[in-house]
């Protein structure tokens, strides 16, 4: 698996930040039961970039605490059959994994809502990258059903790591 962190920030999150984010992509990886190998690209970055980002690809021009870009176009959430049939347009040609997409957190946030909510900044952190790696599994939450099915497996995904409230 290749899991690339990149810290954009001037900001330094204190916490071992790199095992987080690998910890939850690897337990999503494995609630989710994807049977490949995968790349997942991971920036941490602050609000003034995020909001930027946000406000091209979402045309939403404000700060956000996480943003997700899917590389893989799922008939069902999570579900992986049939993607061998489009190796090209979702396998690394060099590496041969799964292309599953980006994810952009704002340490910013991490801190902002780690406060806000009561709980620690590892659990903020955990929190948005298991959110967003079920984002990049197909997953939303526009509606009301599938908000609740993604806050069920945000719970337990972050449960079975030990990241709790």
């Amino acid at each position: 698996m290749t899991i690339e962190i990149e810290y954009e920030a001037e900001k330094k999150l204190d916490l071992p930040y790199e095992k987080i984010i690998r910890d939850v992509i690897e337990e999503a990886m494995d609630y989710e039961g994807c049977p490949y190998e995968a790349e997942v690209s991971v920036v941490l970055t602050d609000n003034p970039s995020i909001q930027e980002i946000n406000r091209d690809y979402r045309q939403i021009d404000r700060p956000t605490d996480v943003l997700s870009f899917p590389m893989v176009d799922y008939e069902r959430p999570a579900d992986f059959c049939g993607l061998e049939e489009q190796a090209e347009d979702y396998f690394n040609p060099e590496t041969g994994e799964l292309m599953l997409g980006d994810i952009i957190v704002s340490v910013d946030k991490v801190e902002e809502q780690a406060e806000k909510y009561g709980h620690s900044q590892a659990r903020e952190l955990a929190f948005l990258v298991a959110h967003s790696m079920l984002h990049l599994f197909g997953y939303d939450h526009m509606e009301e059903e599938e908000r609740l099915v993604m806050e069920r497996k945000q719970a337990e995904i972050l449960e079975r790591r030990g990241y709790r409230r």
